[in-house]
Order: structure tokens, then sequence, then C-alpha cells
């Protein structure tokens, strides 16, 4: 077998009793371009491991000394990134199988070729080109400007981008408003990823749709026995997160009573589990994020002003798509381009009807809304080119047209009619409308609720 040249240059060490099979082996892979060190004792060759790094250390099971097994264990603790490979006669192939399940890479059985040796040694070689290269790529991503998952070519998203690079470095509390499908979870994660604390969890929790005891299980965690079917301690979101970012998002929807709970972790700096009477350190920094109107929740008395001002010591708002349009073409580019890879299609592209009727409509329901129409256009799609044919049905029949004078309406009368316009298209359909509208089927029950038309809905 003719041998393959390392990328990088692999250093090997033989640990073998017997004189000849050291010999044997050390041949053939200087012979081929390895360096390599032999050791008649393995205590010896641990004690070079202190001083002289291995890629791979090739070893005999059977040695009075110490056999293969046991050398494997102390090199996997003290040198884990070291691959070891056994060298085993026929009655020793259970103990090698057994091995690989400890750690080494792979076993050779005896007699030894050069075939055998430099065939282990090659599949040695590319695993650590790989591991490289995944080492490269994770540095290259880490170098990454890290509000890249935000994209736009519009004032509103500059300033946005400017914001968010000024907020990461400074590590305080964070209050993200927005309509929904805006992206306020990019801009926490953004945020994240710009901070000292990049390396460790961004963990995010909805706090909209649950009961409040399980919220604080989730969010607090539990002792064991804290209740019926608590058979262990479960650390909660907070305390997973440590050294990271919290991220609550829908914060708005939180209880009273919670609320309390949440300020006190605030101030404290500090959580008790459920059923717990020991306080856990938190080191944590936390982003909240609101479609609602605060200032107004509280003067309504649904949200604690004291809660309200620890969340919001620098507020970002994330504008609503209708306020840059000129960033609708792109944003569908880049979502045609995912759908294409996920699909496995060849969509190249939006016709200029298409594109026109997208930057002529109000997408109430923001950047998710033209992700979701985007996606089922090239899911379904059998051309080339999406077209107007493409877009939902109620987009291409609504007639879009300026707003005189007369007919300025507000922005809520607005959203209601559309909201009506969209429940009447798929014959009253809320897991539809909401998907058109791309917003979640909850929130779609509460703009009913709030605009009042539920008698419409059949």
């Amino acid at each position: 077998m003719k041998a393959v040249p390392p990328s990088v240059e692999l250093k090997v060490a033989v640990v073998d009793d017997e004189p000849l099979a050291l010999k044997h082996m050390s041949r053939i892979l200087a012979r081929n371009g390895y360096p390599v060190e032999i050791f008649a004792d393995p205590a010896e060759a641990l004690k070079r491991m202190e001083t002289a790094s291995f890629h791979i250390v090739l070893t005999d099971i059977r040695m009075p000394q110490m056999n293969g097994i046991q050398l494997l264990e102390r090199i996997k603790i003290r040198h884990p990134e070291t691959e070891v490979i056994l060298v085993t006669g026929y009655a020793a192939i259970d103990d090698a199988v057994a091995a690989i399940k400890k750690g080494a890479f792979d076993y050779i059985e005896k007699p030894l070729t050069p075939e055998k040796i430099l065939s282990v040694l090659k599949r040695v070689m590319d695993k650590l080109a790989l591991l490289s290269e995944n080492r490269q790529l994770k540095e290259e991503l880490l170098k990454r400007d890290h509000t890249g998952d935000i994209l736009g070519v519009s004032p509103a998203i500059r300033e946005l981008l400017k914001i968010i690079n000024k907020v990461a470095k400074i590590d305080c509390n964070v209050l993200i408003t927005g309509e929904s499908g805006t992206g306020k979870e990019l801009v926490a994660r953004a945020i994240h990823n710009g901070s000292l604390r990049k390396n460790n969890p961004f963990l995010g929790f909805n706090c909209g749709g649950f009961a409040e005891e399980l919220i604080s299980n989730e969010l607090f965690g539990h002792e064991k026995g804290a209740f019926t079917g608590a058979g262990a301690v479960k650390q909660g979101l907070f305390e997973t997160a440590q050294g990271g970012t919290v991220f609550l998002d829908e914060i708005g929807e939180m209880a009273l009573s919670m609320q309390v709970k949440l300020l006190r972790v605030i101030q404290e700096r500090q959580v008790f589990r459920v059923g717990g009477s020991k306080a856990v350190p938190l080191d944590i920094r936390m982003i909240s994020a609101t479609n609602k109107d605060l200032e107004y929740e509280v003067s309504s008395g649904r949200f604690r002003e004291d809660l309200f001002f620890r969340l919001k010591v620098v507020v970002i708002r994330t504008p609503p798509l209708r306020e840059h349009k000129e960033d609708i073409a792109p944003l569908a580019d880049h979502f045609l381009r995912y759908y294409n890879r996920l699909y496995n299609k060849e969509v190249e592209g939006f016709s200029r009807q298409a594109i026109d009727i997208l930057s002529r409509y109000s997408f109430p329901g923001n950047v998710r809304e033209l992700e979701h129409m985007v996606c089922s256009a090239v899911a379904l799609s059998e051309q080339k080119w999406i077209g107007a044919r493409d877009l939902p049905d109620d987009l291409r029949m609504m007639e879009i047209s300026p707003i005189s004078c007369n007919e300025l309406t507000s922005l809520a009368e607005q959203e209601k009619a559309h909201i009506i316009r969209i429940l009447e298209a798929t014959n009253y359909n809320k897991v539809r409308a909401a998907g058109i509208l791309g917003i979640p089927r909850t929130s779609l029950w509460r703009k009913i609720k709030k605009f009042g038309i539920d008698d419409k809905i059949k």
C-alpha cells in the first residue's frame, strides 16, 4: 500500500514489550514519513507524554507491566485528544472491541502489515483534518458580524444595527418593543452575540399563554418532591443560563403575581427553586420583548411600574416592515434562497409584478408574514420565476390604491379591517388566517377580542 502523506505531521508513539514488534512497527512508520518514538514500558510512554505530545499512540494490549486498556484509560484522562490504536491477537479481539467503548480509535489484528497500519493511520489523519476544519469554521463564525442575521439596507435597519452594536457592549437589561414579526428575538440574539457573554447560553422563553405554575417551574426550576411528579431536582431557565443571556418574549403577557417574582429575581440577582429554601446566585443578562405599549399597561394597572423600570434600562424599537419597504425585495430574495435549499428547488427570483404587489402591501404581520408568503410560493411554484399567481389569493385580489385625505384612518382601524378581510378570505379559518398574518393563533384570538369582532366569527 502506498503511503498517503499526512496534511499535518502526525507524531506517533509505539508501545510494545516485544523488541521485534517495536522494531517492525517503527520501521514501517519511519519509512512512510511518520515521526515515531518507541517505548518498551507503558510507564515510560506516559512519562514522555508529560513533556511531548503525540497525535497517535499505537499500543499492544497484552503487556506485563500495564496492559493496553489500562494505558488507554490513563492517556484519555490526561491527553483526551490523543488517538489510541490497539494492537491485538485473535484471542484479544473482544478486549479491543470493549476498549473502543472507552475511547480507543480502532484496533489492528496481528499479524501486522504495512497495509493495516497505514490504513488506520490514514483514517486518523482524515479525522484530525476534519476536526481542524471544524475549528477553523467556528473561528470564522465567531469573527462574523454578530448582526449578520438582521438583513436590510434601509436607514431604519442601519440605525437599528448601530444601536445594537452600542448596547451589546453594555451589560444591562434591555427592553425590545415592536409589532409581532419584526424580529425582536433576532435583535436579542445579536445583542448577546456581540457581548462578552457570547460564549455562554442564550435561552429564550415565551411568557404568553402559560399558567403561572408552569412559568415558575420553567424559569425557577424545582426541588425534588416540590410537587406530585417532581422526582428529581430540575434547574430552571435562569439557573441554566448562568453567565449568559435570558430572553423573555411577550413579557407584557405575564401575570401580575408572576411579575412580583420576576422583580425579586432582578433585584436580588438570585433565584429560589420551587419548593426550595436555598438561594441560587445568578449571573445573567436579561433581555425582554413585547408588542404591547407597556407604559399604557402600567397606567392601566396590568403591569408593575417598578418591574417596567427595571426592564427598560435601554429600550430598542424594531421598525415594522411598512416603515422600511425598500427592504422587502432583498428580504424576499433571502427567503427565496433559503427555501430553495430547504425544498431542493431552483426558483430564480420574483417577477416585477410580484415585487410590485409585495411592495404595495402593508404587511401587518411584518417580516414573518413575508417569510411565510415566500415559503409557500417556493414550495408550490412550478416555474422558474415567482409571479403574481404564486402570491396569496387575498393579496392578489386586494386593490391597493393610495389613500385620499378623506379616507385617512387610524392604524388600529386599518389593522382591524385587514384582519376581517383575511378572515373572510379564509372562510374564517383561524389557523390559516394566523398563518397569512404571520402571527400566532393566540395573538389572533387576542386581536379578535381587542377589536370586538367575535360576532363575525362563524
